[in-house]
């Protein structure tokens, strides 16, 4: 869940020049990027939502990894193309971006 909520937090940031304070924040945010980029946001999120509660307990295979870490960087890969278009659009193409 750590990329995916660390995704989301960014997203908040760069679009509202805030910070999510609670998970409830976190959640309804991520509904938000689902309504604005596409339902498989959800299932990204569900991934990696999955990934954490199951991380210590050994219960995913290999596959399952993979599978979860395939839709989180899609969904990373998307929210840092939307801030750096967003940077470029709004005069700031020097902007630093990891």
């Amino acid at each position: 869940m750590g990329a995916g909520a660390l995704t989301v937090g960014a997203y908040v940031y760069w679009r509202e020049s805030g910070r999510l304070t609670s998970h409830g924040e976190l959640w309804e945010y991520k509904r938000r990027l689902a309504k604005e980029m596409g339902e498989w946001v959800g299932d990204a999120w569900a991934r990696a939502t999955e990934m954490h509660a199951c991380l210590y307990e050994g219960w995913f295979s290999g596959e399952d990894v993979e599978a979860s870490m395939m839709r989180v960087r899609q969904l990373v890969e998307e929210v840092a193309s939307r801030i750096r278009k967003g940077k470029i659009s709004l005069g700031l193409e020097q902007a630093v971006l990891p």
